[in-house]
């Protein structure tokens, strides 16, 4: 589904990813973490879009995507949640979900039955301004306005960021019933130990801009060896 080979991205003169290989295969949920400032966010928009490799290639679903823009890798597929959630704060509840459906061109198939299914109070408070949900909220406002168009891949960029522990521990658990009904791939970034363990069948550990490790299910269950990636 995703490959970066040898991907290399900063900010102008800055350095920020370094060599990286990354595979995400189809129906995968795939973490990435590491603390604050290791390169988790710069990963994400590089597989978006939205920041050039200075070097090393992106491939999607078999395609070399690595000039091509953010707009264009959405309408092949890829849903983005990124940081901070982005929500149009003005907008409706019901019209920010309705903004995602520019998402996946080549779909036919719009999920709103779905999505309220698996987010009732988004149903609920279609009609209000987005900007007056709690944050837990607007995190699911943000998943439900990229999934609406069924995208194939699901990019997220620390899900449990601002949000309080009983709402991070649904969004997991909706994220692997969506993984699993919908057959939706994902590759997350994140430095919450318990949203790793729940979430990710494997995951790459991530410092100074480059994986120095990946940790498969028989690793994920041990709290000492993830914390071990989290500790400041």
């Amino acid at each position: 589904m995703l490959e970066l080979d040898g991907v290399s991205a900063g900010y102008d003169s800055t350095p920020i990813l370094r060599d990286v290989d990354l595979q995400v295969d189809t129906g995968e949920i795939v973490g990435v973490m590491g603390k604050n400032g290791v390169g988790k966010t710069t990963l994400m928009k590089t597989v978006i879009g939205l920041l050039e490799p200075t070097s090393g290639t992106v491939t999607y679903a078999g395609t070399d995507v690595t000039d091509a823009p953010a707009d264009e890798r959405a309408r092949a597929g890829i849903g983005y949640i990124p940081q901070g959630r982005d929500v149009f704060p003005k907008l409706t509840v019901e019209q920010n979900i309705r903004m995602g459906k520019t998402v996946n061109a080549d779909s036919d198939e719009l999920l709103y039955d779905e999505i309220y299914d698996y987010f009732p109070v988004l149903q609920e408070r279609a009609s209000q301004q987005a900007g007056t949900l709690s944050g837990g909220q607007q995190q699911m406002l943000a998943i439900a306005r990229a999934l609406v168009s069924n995208p194939d891949l699901l990019l997220l960029d620390e899900p449990s960021e601002g949000i309080q522990p009983s709402i991070v521990d649904q969004i997991s658990r909706d994220m692997q019933t969506i993984n699993d009904e919908l057959g939706t791939t994902v590759l997350f970034v994140e430095q919450n130990l318990g949203v790793i363990r729940e979430m990710a069948d494997r995951c790459y550990a991530m410092e100074r801009g480059t994986f120095v490790d990946e940790l498969g299910p028989e690793t994920l269950v041990d709290e000492d060896a993830i914390a071990a990636y989290l500790a400041v």
